[in-house]
């Protein structure tokens, strides 16, 4: 794997390092070791898989407070999608900066969000799949969101959102 540092800190873009032959290919998607290696605490507990079927659904923006915070581990498997972070900590260096990225099948890109960022996708194509581990259960009482086209992070979506849940347009804007 080939890991990249973000302009977010402690936040990563990782791209696979494939090896072919006429069958196919074969590339490392996790490996302990190299997480540690990059200063990432390696500790996942679930792994969780999510399916939309049309281009231009929004999922997120979501992020559980300390001590339930979740870093994720995000690939898309099929199709394409917009993932976007948000440093929600309010002593980092980069609070309530975002960063986005296309992720898909194609690309085998994938990010490395940090513990206490927001964190959602918008898919850029119909029958989209996307998988992510979590370092965290998920805990509602620890449960936070933003809205996605909240005017304190400014995220400029590559595409329409056209599909949103009641939850995720309910959230409150960012009182900054």
């Amino acid at each position: 794997m080939i890991f990249e540092p973000l302009p977010l800190e402690d936040a990563w873009l990782i791209k696979l390092k494939p090896f072919s032959d006429d069958r196919g290919h074969y590339a490392r998607v996790w490996c302990h070791k190299e997480f540690e290696e990059h200063g990432i605490d390696a500790a996942f507990v679930q792994m969780n898989t999510v399916f939309s079927k049309a281009a231009g659904t929004l999922r997120g923006m979501h992020w559980q407070t300390d001590p339930a915070a979740e870093p994720k581990f995000v690939r898309c498997l099929r199709g394409a999608l917009y993932d976007v972070m948000v440093d929600m900590r309010p002593d980092s260096p980069t609070y309530l900066r975002h960063y986005g990225v296309e992720l898909s099948a194609e690309n085998q890109t994938m990010v490395y969000v940090p513990g206490n960022f927001a964190h959602g996708f918008l898919t850029l194509e119909a029958d989209t799949e996307a998988c992510y581990m979590v370092g965290a259960y998920y805990t509602p009482s620890a449960e936070r969101g933003m809205r996605y086209d909240d005017p304190a992070v400014g995220v400029e979506w590559p595409a329409e959102v056209k599909v949103v849940s009641e939850k995720d347009e309910s959230w409150p804007l960012l009182r900054v």
